[in-house]
């Protein structure tokens, strides 16, 4: 799957509605407290059968005809309402535009349940790279001359809006957990790939990341601020199909 055609007003927006900062100000000044979490992803909260979960848009790429089906379902073993995604030999995505500091929310949580993976898929090739299930954390990384130039030339093989950096968190098909490493793609989104194969399938698995220490692992440096989240299901370049569920997304202060 090529990768994610993200707005650039990505790294323009600031929280979303849901999100509030308390102030709280003594005759010395003001204080921030700030919440121990920021839900980026409030699935439970939505209705059953919605199009969309609030503050989510979709994302499409034009030369696949055949999308992924994302509704509001409720959970398998559970009355939770989750987000479904089922994808036959196509591609499409949600994405949440969220600006976060990493120094203040490191740690970001979820829960994901895969049903079925798509057989020949193969995080390390182009022709392999579908996903039974994915989360993006995009980045507002300034690219400098060089970057600008290599964003140019990508753009010119057709690959619009690259994120200049992305982790992408991956329940793959074949390929070894606990690795860090570029997308088939492009070297500004590196693949970690969580789950991996058919010894979990059916089985809802909480997953917990330090976003920062992540970053600084992919990319060797500070992590910049956090613009956008990410959800994608893809069977478009192996023609296989794939059925995931995926719970609410966090991010957290604390370890």
């Amino acid at each position: 799957m090529r990768p994610t055609r993200l707005s650039p007003s990505l790294v323009r927006r600031s929280f979303g509605s849901g999100l509030v900062l308390i102030f709280l100000v003594s005759i010395t000044g003001a204080t921030v407290l700030l919440p121990d979490s920021l839900v980026v992803g409030d699935f439970s909260s939505g209705a059953r059968e919605q199009v969309l979960p609030d503050e989510w848009d979709r994302i499409t790429f034009g030369k696949i005809d055949t999308q992924t089906e994302y509704d509001l379902v409720e959970a398998p073993a559970d009355s939770t309402v989750v987000l479904e995604a089922r994808s036959n030999g196509g591609a499409s995505g949600l994405v949440t535009e969220k600006r976060i500091d990493p120094a203040a929310y490191p740690v970001l949580q979820w829960r994901w349940r895969v049903q079925d993976l798509p057989d020949a898929a193969n995080a390390r090739t182009k022709d392999g790279d579908d996903f039974a299930a994915r989360i993006y954390v995009t980045f507002d990384h300034d690219l400098g001359i060089g970057g600008r130039i290599k964003r140019t030339a990508l753009r010119a093989l057709g690959y619009d809006d690259v994120p200049s950096r992305a982790l992408n968190y991956v329940w793959a098909t074949r390929v070894d957990t606990g690795q860090v490493f570029p997308s088939a793609y492009t070297d500004w989104v590196m693949m970690l790939p969580l789950q991996s194969g058919t010894a979990d399938l059916g089985r809802w698995v909480s997953e917990r990341r330090n976003i920062a220490d992540d970053y600084r692992r992919a990319f060797g440096e500070e992590p910049p601020a956090v613009t956008g989240i990410a959800v994608m299901t893809d069977t478009d370049n192996t023609g296989g199909s794939a059925v995931a569920y995926y719970g609410d997304i966090a991010f957290r202060r604390d370890e």
